[in-house]
């Protein structure tokens, strides 16, 4: 892609159907969202009317090149980001996290930042880490939409 700059907006259904035709590779599979209409169904993920509003598609011209989520909870925000797998491993998950941080200071001044990672996403928490993440605690299990897992939370300094 020629273009540099990286954009943001709300995700359109369009948007929200090429995510959920994302597949990643080996284990990063547990990733992948469900189907969509599946996903309407049941209103999970960006398509719950209540939390869909928090992800923010991330483009290069009219490419989707990630998304990311903002919670807003009474002392702090969680923050997520998922990478179109066209795009991992290129630069793409840390450009995108940094600028959804500043987005996040922008909407919620002084609020700090917060994720929580699967312990076995190396490639993930060096993304985070290079961003001014911090391992924050012990690792704990947890059952996401995506699954069970052991995660680390992750806090910005």
């Amino acid at each position: 892609m020629q273009e540099t700059q990286l954009t943001y907006r709300a995700l359109s259904q369009t948007d929200k159907a090429e995510m959920a035709a994302w597949h990643y590779e080996g284990q990063y599979a547990a990733y992948d969202f469900p189907p969509l209409e599946e996903m309407s169904e049941k209103q999970t993920g960006f398509m719950n009317p209540a939390f869909g509003e928090n992800y923010l598609g991330w483009f290069m011209g009219k490419t989707l090149v990630g998304f990311t989520t903002l919670d807003n909870q009474e002392q702090e925000v969680e923050i997520g980001v998922g990478v179109n797998p066209a795009y991992v491993n290129q630069g793409w998950g840390r450009r995108i996290l940094e600028a959804a941080c500043g987005v996040s200071q922008e909407k919620y001044p002084g609020k700090p930042l917060y994720l929580e990672v699967r312990t076995w996403n190396q490639r993930a928490i060096a993304c985070y880490r290079h961003a001014g993440f911090v391992i924050d605690g012990e690792p704990y299990e947890m059952t996401t939409g995506m699954g069970p897992g052991v995660f680390y939370r992750m806090i910005r300094k």
